[in-house]
């Protein structure tokens, strides 16, 4: 999730449009989205809606993002999943449907227009009773949950707290718990960071690579994915 607006879009598909990252190759983002399984038709309708109906269609997660991260959570066998950053539901709701039948997802989302968005797309899924979603800053409601209890954290909110939010997931994963971190590559900016977001970007790449608590394996999906195991 960012707040840059989207470069780009094509038609095609069977939601018909697809948001576009700088960072990559518009041909390998348009290859990648047409090799991979289309998801349900309600994140489609979350998506054509995000693209159309929103100021920041570039927030979107999409299609591949999207599976991405309903196989992590397939593979890791996640049953408890945090999100800081929910926007319009898209990504809380692609990992609730991966979650099993006593899975939870807690999303946090600290605009309110954007929450109610989300709640009116989960009120319609048949999965959306395992999501709870907290209207609130991300940092004070991470602070107030349990050490150990978490198997997978999606961070995709303002970049200037992902270093802060990042401690938080850390204490609140289990061992062997995950941290997915989105817009890792930051439009390609972190390489020469001259605003505030870029230089948060950079050094929250550079906090992670010296954890020696946690093995990282930085992804180029979309606009970069940190994926991060806690040892």
């Amino acid at each position: 999730m960012n707040s840059m607006q989207v470069s780009g879009a094509k038609t095609g598909g069977p939601s018909g449009v697809y948001c576009f990252m700088d960072i990559v190759a518009r041909e390998a983002e348009e290859y990648a989205a047409a090799h991979t399984t289309p998801m349900s038709a309600l994140l489609e309708d979350i998506e054509l809606f995000t693209l159309y109906e929103t100021p920041y269609p570039s927030m979107l997660t999409g299609r591949v993002e999207g599976r991405f991260l309903q196989l992590v959570a397939h593979l890791s066998g996640a049953r408890h999943i945090v999100e800081v950053g929910t926007f319009t539901g898209y990504s809380a709701l692609a990992m609730a449907e991966a979650l099993p039948d006593d899975g939870e997802i807690l999303t946090i989302e600290q605009n309110p227009q954007f929450a109610e968005i989300a709640r009116s797309f989960f009120d319609r899924s048949p999965v959306g009773h395992k999501i709870k979603l907290f209207t609130g800053k991300g940092l004070e409601i991470l602070r107030g949950l349990p050490d150990s209890k978490t198997d997978l954290v999606f961070i995709d909110a303002d970049k200037q707290s992902y270093s802060a939010y990042y401690g938080e997931a850390m204490r609140i994963l289990r061992n062997g718990g995950m941290v997915l971190a989105d817009n890792a590559l930051w439009y390609g900016k972190i390489f020469d960071p001259k605003d505030d977001e870029s230089r948060a970007m950079a050094e929250f790449n550079e906090l992670v690579n010296s954890d020696a608590r946690a093995e990282k394996l930085f992804l180029t999906i979309r606009d970069g994915i940190y994926l991060i195991r806690k040892l």
